[in-house]
């Protein structure tokens, strides 16, 4: 007889059906996993033997077959600790023989029997729903599999447990979805004072996931603005919470099995490697981009990152996922985030500053900026120069509009586009304007057109920059309130794409 027990193995965050089948034969007494397991996989024999062995379960002296089909899909991680023991229980008719059938398992054994929290129990849980099937999952991976509300989750405590559950003898009741919260930062955007053209820029990004450039002299709070960032825009909706929530489940980033409806705001320094950025590495786990996925990635000190690792940006950028190919798998995550940069001048910092400048300038400006390739800086629809702030503004009392005031009119810009892109598929806001519908929803009047038309002469703004600017024409339209998009919004949107330092910057 074989004995089937059914669980996944995760292709970025696609998982991908296993049915692990069990035979107990007539032989040389032996335990072996076949079906391309990596080396945890291959160590659950001895985890699975000695945890059974603490349930004062002994193994027949035979020969024990574990088949993981489909045979040439890699098997990695522990998480296949459990059906392996499910699996063998019913092999050796220690729980009915179909008892697991109806369940998709995950979890990892320990040598006592006790189940120990896995990745990935949430897109787990999402499969075992397509496949009309339940989930098994560790206790400490539950709250977070039944926040996708699809499918019965059972949240065991230990191998013990599940026996008893299968043989009558307990029950485990469905867990409970962990809780849902906000994150809040007490952050707002009166703490910076000045600025207001800096605020701007990020009202008009957070409004259309426009991507953002700021450039400006140390100190002059390029840090303390992106940080605020996230303060002004919406939560996520609950498709997006659980878009989000998949890819943090495959890096065990869910606190406590609760799911956040606030926006990820990820800040990577500038020594991260290509594969912490863009994702890879061992078993291709997802990168800085996929965990910004719904929300933000603030790259500081943007000149210093290794020029490599910048230019794997410029495809997610433009298609809203990443591809992360190797030699037997092409791992897709999707990467579709608000990037917002900061830099310096120069590398001293004070270019614009003649009193304070090094002996190298204005040379050292384009010497430094120019590690940003043309290709990267034309991806930045806003560009802004941030001043320094006056000392005498320091000591001011906080001033400008709040937080919660400048997302009011966020939220508002973003339930138009909204309904607007209802029923469109994957277009979401006017960042992802493209093509026909670019050039019909974000249409300006013709003295729009005209002074468009100008500018990119004039400047030489590249075509990619030319439907960039339409698209944050159309956002400024939308906090407007105007269904038109007129040449005052074309006008502020050109302004942005231009900035003072713009000879010292590619692009």
């Amino acid at each position: 007889m074989i004995a089937r027990a059914y669980t996944v193995a995760f292709e970025g965050v696609d998982p991908r059906p296993v049915e692990v089948q069990c035979a107990v034969t007539p032989g040389v007494p032996a335990f072996s996993i076949v079906g391309l397991p990596d080396k945890a996989v291959s160590e659950a024999r001895d985890r699975v033997r000695t945890a059974l062995n603490a349930l004062r379960v002994a193994l027949p002296s035979r020969r024990i077959t574990v088949n993981l089909s489909p045979a040439d899909l890699p098997k990695e991680g522990s998480h296949f600790d459990l059906p392996i023991a499910l699996a063998l229980l019913a092999a050796i008719e220690i729980i009915p023989p179909d008892a697991a059938e109806g369940y998709l398992a995950l979890g990892e054994l320990s040598l006592d029997g006790t189940l120990v929290p896995v990745l990935g129990a949430l897109p787990a849980a999402m499969a075992a729903a397509e496949q009309e099937r339940g989930l098994i999952c560790p206790e400490g991976s539950s709250a977070e599999a039944a926040f996708s509300g699809a499918t019965e989750v059972l949240g065991a405590p230990s191998l013990t447990a599940l026996v008893g559950h299968f043989t009558g003898q307990g029950v485990i009741a469905p867990a409970e979805p962990g809780e849902v919260r906000m994150d809040a930062s007490g952050l707002d955007l009166t703490d910076v004072k000045g600025q207001e053209r800096a605020k701007r820029a990020l009202e008009i990004a957070a409004a259309g996931r426009h991507h953002l450039f700021l450039v400006g002299t140390p100190g002059s709070g390029k840090s303390m603005l992106s940080a605020r960032l996230p303060t002004i825009l919406p939560p996520l909706s609950a498709q997006e919470a659980l878009e989000t929530s998949m890819i943090h489940s495959l890096s065990g980033l869910l606190s406590r099995g609760g799911i956040s409806r606030s926006r990820p705001f990820r800040e990577p320094h500038h020594t991260a490697s290509m594969a912490a950025i863009v994702g890879g590495g061992r078993g291709s786990k997802p990168g800085e981009i996929s965990l910004a996925h719904n929300g933000v990635l603030f790259l500081d000190e943007l000149p210093e990152f290794p020029r490599a690792v910048l230019e794997t940006l410029r495809q997610p950028i433009e298609t809203g996922e990443i591809v992360v190919s190797r030699a037997n798998a092409h791992v897709r995550y999707p990467a579709r985030f608000l990037l917002i940069a900061a830099a310096n001048p120069c590398r001293c910092g004070y270019l614009p500053d003649a009193a304070r400048a090094c002996t190298r300038a204005p040379g050292c400006g384009s010497d430094y900026l120019g590690r940003i390739s043309g290709p990267l800086m034309d991806r930045f629809d806003l560009r802004v120069e941030v001043p320094p702030v006056a000392f005498s503004d320091l000591g001011r009392a906080p001033g400008g509009e709040p937080s919660p005031v400048v997302a009011a009119r966020v939220a508002a810009a973003r339930a138009v586009q909204a309904e607007r892109f209802a029923g469109a598929g994957g277009t979401r806001l006017n960042a992802d304007l493209a093509g026909r519908a670019l050039e019909t929803l974000a249409a300006p009047d013709a003295e729009g057109k005209a002074l468009l038309l100008r500018s990119a002469e004039q400047f030489g703004i590249s075509a990619r920059g030319y439907h960039r600017v339409l698209r944050v024409a159309r956002t400024i339209a939308d906090l407007d309130g105007s269904t038109a998009v007129r040449r005052v919004h074309v006008a502020e949107a050109i302004s942005f794409r231009l900035t003072t330092l713009s000879e010292t910057m590619p692009g």
